[in-house]
């Protein structure tokens, strides 16, 4: 199983980018599957995740400037993320929750003038 994160970059603040975590050896429709982060120095936190029921949950100060989206068919999820702020900076983490948890091996954001 993997978990390839990419997408990760140099952006300035107020701007955005897309995050795209493609999985190999795991069907994305038996898991539940969202975003991490972890900042230099802090301990790792969610972003956003899909809901075991369908619906989507996001750490509050992400909310109404990322968005979590997937497609199924090419096992794929997404993070949006707009307004970018300089405390958005961290490795960015995608994770897998069914039978068993997997992790990507991050992408970093940098955000920065």
């Amino acid at each position: 199983v993997q978990l390839q994160a990419s997408g990760g970059g140099l952006v300035q603040p107020g701007g955005s980018l897309r995050l795209s975590c493609a999985g190999s050896g795991i069907d994305f429709n038996f898991y539940v599957m969202g975003w991490y982060r972890q900042a230099p120095g802090k301990q790792r936190e969610l972003v956003a995740a899909f809901t075991s029921g369908g619906g989507t949950i996001y750490a509050d100060h992400v909310k109404g400037r990322f968005t979590i989206s997937r497609d199924n068919a090419k096992n794929t999820v997404y993070l949006q993320m707009n307004s970018l702020k300089p405390e958005d900076t961290a490795v960015y983490y995608c994770h897998g929750r069914g039978v068993r948890e997997y992790w990507g091996q991050g992408t970093l954001v940098t955000v920065s003038s």
